[in-house]
């Protein structure tokens, strides 16, 4: 490991300027109805990785429809695969910046950029791991892939197509979570709630189904009223000619009690004035501001993976409809269909269908497995922590993709995560010892 770590070392800059490229390319999904499948930039994004990937020595593929790409090196009868990703989601409220959020900065150490934590610093960090150990002159006697996905933000539809057409690796892992290892993640539904809207209403707001909603505008009648019960529950709030920006904190949905909801306050204060509507009263008799939705599930949690989470990413009540955007991350022994049932008994009250937008399953990999034991060793060689130990999570990660598969890194145990919010950063010494103990993990995985 001495001559790969001075190997890294010699890299890390130019890693850096690589990034730097990958940042600038603001590859958030758009509906685009020319060739690219998720968009130009997201498009952008794949082609760039994959002339890095060429730059650094590696075979490299890119589907003719632009659903995903990937870079090879080595050979034999074993793959290893590498899972990351190349969409972001919304830089979101551009006031809560510091900087551009793809124009990348590095200041006191940190990069800055949209993308820096999730997930092209981590990807690219992998490769640059790999190409420490080719420059140091180690063998690679098996296939390693890495497999780059476009829509992992969205329905996954990238890695769906690539697991349709392409050879599946053997085992491997995903660098798009936290240190030592995620062992276990929660099953995601995402789902619609849907009643004809018999209002006045017209509301348009939200980040996406993961993303706690950092603000929600309102433009309509009663603003003064508005205005004053914002004031007495004593939430934040802009006003912007004829609209007022109900102020929150952004989070991801699998961390929904680490944001606030500022959908659901919006929709508090117009209950306050006596608005009222299906989307509303569902909220304020259901909901308010609780991210574990209690009063509908119970105490729903278990020991491996913790607590049922519950989002309100986005809100449209358009002339014809009332709908809700929900995220739910449900723990890992619990059965999808008691929480659509639970869901159901509630929101037929208010006259609302439900509607399936996505559904990932819960996975759950063995402590003892010789992949979780492996990637340990390397993670406690190189930091020399032996008290951390593998973790479970409520984020979905690539690692649910495929079998054998699990979430390794690049988030440390004390690593600030800004993933899905403003000023998203990576520490670079931290990325650097990122680097270290990918490493120290394919190295052990090749032997």
């Amino acid at each position: 490991m001495n001559e790969v770590n001075e190997k890294i070392q010699i890299s890390f800059d130019e890693f850096v300027s690589d990034l730097k490229a990958l940042i600038k390319i603001p590859s958030v999904y758009e509906e685009d109805e020319s060739s690219y499948p998720f968009g130009e930039n997201i498009d952008k994004a794949l082609k760039k990785m994959l002339e890095i990937a060429e730059k650094l020595g590696f075979k490299t593929f890119y589907d003719s429809k632009g659903y995903y790409g990937y870079a090879d090196y080595g050979e034999g009868s074993e793959m290893i695969g590498v899972l990351g990703h190349l969409d972001v989601v919304p830089p979101g409220d551009l006031k809560k910046w510091n900087t551009n959020p793809f124009d990348p900065v590095i200041k006191d150490g940190k990069l800055f950029g949209r993308g820096t934590q999730d997930d092209k610093g981590p990807t690219l960090g992998a490769m640059y791991a790999l190409k420490a150990i080719i420059d140091s002159g180690f063998a690679v006697n098996k296939k390693i892939r890495f497999i780059y996905g476009t829509d992992e933000e969205n329905l996954w539809r990238g890695i769906h197509e690539y697991n349709k057409k392409e050879q599946i690796p053997d085992y491997g892992f995903t660098p798009d979570a936290d240190f030592p290892l995620i062992y276990a993640e929660k099953g995601l539904l995402q789902l619609d709630l849907i009643a004809k809207n018999e209002t006045d209403i017209r509301i348009k707001t939200g980040d996406g189904y993961n993303l706690v909603p950092s603000q929600a505008v309102y433009e309509g009648r009663d603003l003064d009223k508005l205005i004053k019960a914002l004031k007495k529950l004593n939430y934040e709030y802009e006003k912007e000619n004829d609209k007022i920006v109900v102020m929150g904190k952004s989070a991801h949905a699998k961390d929904s009690e680490k944001g606030i909801n500022a959908i659901c306050r919006l929709l508090i204060a117009m209950n306050e004035i006596g608005m009222n509507s299906k989307c509303i009263r569902f909220i304020v008799e259901n909901i308010l501001e609780d991210a574990l939705a209690t009063s509908i599930f119970g105490e729903c949690k278990d020991e491996v993976s913790g607590s049922l989470k519950f989002n309100i990413g986005q809100i449209h009540m358009n002339e014809n409809e009332e709908i809700l955007h929900i995220d739910i991350r449900i723990p890992v022994t619990v059965d999808k269909d008691f929480v659509v049932n639970k869901l159901n008994e509630v929101i037929k009250q208010y006259g609302f269908e439900m509607r399936e937008h996505d559904y990932l399953r819960s996975i759950y990999t063995s402590l003892d497995s010789k992949l979780v034991k492996t990637l340990m060793e390397a993670y406690v060689e190189v930091t020399k922590d032996d008290k951390s130990v593998p973790i479970s999570t409520g984020g979905a990660t690539y690692a649910r993709a495929m079998d054998n598969c699990v979430a390794f890194g690049a988030a440390f145990p004390y690593t600030e995560e800004t993933e899905h919010q403003p000023n998203e950063y990576i520490c670079l010494e931290e990325m650097k010892k990122a680097i270290e103990i990918y490493s120290c993990a394919l190295l052990k995985l090749l032997k």
